[in-house]
């Protein structure tokens, strides 16, 4: 039998949550908005059975909140004794500690059940208009349990797997805020650092797959990664440091002729990249 699902902001996860929902299950899909236009396009495109409103969450049996992690919190602090009880509650945020430590106390004041989730997919466009029912085929989806009782985790985890991910990782608010620091935020951090070079604007004819690679996500929304990097800071400050030690390691062995250093230096970062089968 068919669950009524509200999703809480439709960008593009939200919106790929939504069509992915509507392509490979049965469930009922509720679309809440703050953009009028993007509700209808969602209406329009067959993304969602219904434009909702808080008032929706009343019928909710799970709500993905799609939205900044402030946000998220303010939402439910606002609206959570609309939710029923028993309720499951979904985050999509990029990190963890924060919304798991606030999260918790809301769901025990109004009754819901609460697990952090992260579906580790995106593109360099933003917005309902990039979003796609396929997004998330092959990638990883991340539940977050914040002490969650086990059913609900398995809940959510086959419903991953309907939708098209490939696996599913549970793990703690640190330890994801850690990993995320170094596999997502830093790769951001480097790219947007690289293009503000002045030799950027030049490229065009010599470059290639390196500078594609590098650059491909300084399309960023500088309004919430500054939200995810600041409530992630001491994780990312700590790789950032590690990152400019070994930059200046290079960059010092380059400037001082030292061909052994730079030699050594080089292979290896080949080496862990072959030792991982990369």
């Amino acid at each position: 039998m068919g669950k009524n699902i509200v999703i809480v902001g439709l960008g593009l996860i939200g919106g790929s949550l939504a069509k992915a929902l509507r392509m490979y299950t049965e469930h009922t899909v509720t679309g809440i908005d703050v953009s009028p236009d993007v509700l209808e396009k969602a209406f329009s495109e067959g993304a969602i059975h219904r434009i909702g409103t808080p008032d929706s969450l009343r019928e909710a049996d799970l709500v993905f909140l799609c939205i900044y992690p402030d946000a998220a919190v303010s939402f439910i602090g606002e609206y959570g004794n609309l939710l029923p009880k028993g309720c499951l509650v979904a985050d999509t945020c990029g990190i963890k500690g924060e919304i798991c430590r606030r999260m918790p106390p809301l769901a025990e004041k109004f009754g819901f059940t609460f697990v952090g989730c992260h579906p580790m997919a995106g593109k360099e466009k933003n917005g309902f208009s990039a979003s796609e029912a396929e997004l998330f085929q092959g990638a990883s989806f991340i539940l977050v349990p914040c002490g969650a009782p086990k059913e609900a985790v398995e809940e959510l985890s086959s419903l991953a797997m309907q939708l098209g991910f490939g696996q599913t990782v549970i793990t703690t608010p640190d330890h994801h805020d850690q990993m995320i620091a170094y596999t997502s935020q830093l790769p951001h951090v480097l790219a947007c650092a690289y293009v503000m070079s002045p030799q950027c604007p030049q490229h065009n004819g010599f470059s290639a797959g390196s500078y594609r690679d590098v650059s491909r996500v300084a399309r960023i929304n500088e309004v919430l990664w500054t939200e995810l990097f600041l409530d992630n800071a001491e994780h990312l400050t700590e790789e950032l440091d590690l990152l400019i030690e070994n930059i200046s390691s290079i960059r010092n062995a380059v400037a001082e002729n030292r061909r052994d250093d730079l030699r050594a230096l080089l292979r290896k970062g080949r080496l862990i990249k072959e030792e991982l089968g990369e």
